[in-house]
């Protein structure tokens, strides 16, 4: 193990208790260093990507541009019909989250998965978010657009067009019944929000931690767009090599993915998120860039929720993994109450500490998580791998 990644994912894991496990693995096709620490945590655990399968979602769309079988300027409609709610929307506006897109009802609130099929295609077009354009709901929608496009479900795409090239064997929509005990488990969240305490247990291991995913996919294996894959480290970095090798997609497709597509200045002198096609761009503010300041403005990457972060920069070829657990009996979300800050719940103002739960239980907090990751897991990646901050500029593409 590198203990200087070693030394980073233990702030998390043992100095504050954010997550309860962590493995990390960087570098580039020649070399990498890696480690990992924590509850449960080996060369075999199995985690939830979450968020993370939107990168997969992506490249599926982009291989499928390269081969000619998906045109972004089509309307969704053109694909799949039942999307008839959406009008005009392209292809081209879910991949680059140019619109914002609604459900009538909350999925994670339908009782059943065909309710909430019933709620997806049902979906319409709202006003438009210009501070936080990312969504879910896109990814999604790709998904039936995919389906209808090739005739395959979209998990069958991912395995012929990305795990198959990549030689990845140990990721999947619906995790095989001898790899359930090596998943991760994502039981005993807790949340606080505006007053409202919630506890989510009983998920059961190798069953999406995303609870659109969870009532959409559930145990059938019939993949999201947004989330729904699980994967282990070493399968993660055979994914990232055969990306930056050209294997998945072409050097051109991986160009116009990293295109800024929603970041400019806004009104009040702030940014609004730097987003490309399905993935997180660098942020001129790095305190809210999820690509690490370590690489360039070619960078691509995405986070997930259950602890996850993969970054990829094909201009110097380098590859950023994180796989851990930041819900197992942890605090993950604190929305205060009107008039209160983090402290009156007992947490530092970065959201770090512990909070008694009503049952008199000590939880630890990982809200503000993602925060930490520059200061502590960024930071040892570069000194693991020798390298150097990578100024930010805006890059004139559009």
């Amino acid at each position: 193990m590198n203990e200087k990644l070693l030394e980073g994912i233990r702030f998390f894991t043992g100095e504050e208790g954010i997550l309860s496990g962590l493995s990390v693995i960087c570098g580039n096709g020649e070399h990498t260093e890696s480690a990992m620490d924590g509850e449960d945590i080996r060369a075999s655990s199995v985690f939830d990507l979450a968020s993370g399968t939107k990168l997969f979602t992506g490249l599926v769309a982009m291989r499928l541009k390269e081969a000619g079988v998906l045109d972004f300027s089509r309307r969704v409609t053109f694909y799949d019909p039942r999307f008839d709610m959406l009008g005009d929307t392209t292809v081209e506006e879910l991949m680059s989250f140019a619109v914002t897109i609604r459900t009538p009802l909350r999925l994670d609130a339908c009782p059943d998965r065909e309710s909430a099929m019933r709620a997806l295609f049902a979906a319409s077009v709202t006003e438009k978010a210009e501070k936080r354009p990312y969504s879910d709901i896109p990814a999604m929608v790709l998904k039936y657009v995919i389906e209808s496009a090739t005739g395959e479900s979209l998990y069958g795409c991912v395995r012929e067009l990305i795990l198959q090239p990549a030689g990845m064997r140990e990721t999947w929509a619906r995790v095989p019944e001898a790899r359930r005990e090596d998943c991760q488990l994502y039981d005993g969240e807790h949340r606080i929000e505006a007053g409202r305490r919630i506890v989510r247990t009983g998920l059961p291991r190798g069953i999406p931690h995303d609870p659109k995913a969870a009532v959409l996919q559930g145990d059938t294996g019939d993949l999201c767009g947004h989330a729904g894959l699980f994967s282990t480290l070493e399968d993660m970095a055979r994914f990232c090599r055969a990306v930056l090798a050209g294997r998945i997609v072409g050097e051109a497709s991986l160009r116009e993915m990293a295109i800024n597509r929603t970041g400019h200045r806004l009104p009040d002198g702030g940014w609004s998120q730097f987003l490309g096609y399905q993935c997180y761009l660098r942020h001129p503010d790095q305190y809210y860039s999820e690509i690490p300041a370590y690489m360039g403005m070619r960078a691509f990457g995405i986070g997930g929720f259950t602890g996850n972060h993969v970054s990829m920069d094909p201009e110097r070829n380098l590859f950023t993994v994180f796989l851990g657990n930041r819900v197992k009996n942890r605090l993950t979300v604190l929305v205060p109450e009107e008039g209160k800050t983090l402290a009156d719940y007992g947490l530092k103002p970065d959201g770090r500490g512990m909070i008694r739960w009503e049952d008199g239980e000590i939880i630890h907090s990982s809200v503000q998580y993602v925060h930490h990751k520059d200061a502590h897991l960024h930071r040892a990646v570069m000194q693991a791998l020798s390298l150097p901050e990578i100024p930010f500029r805006l890059c004139e593409d559009r």
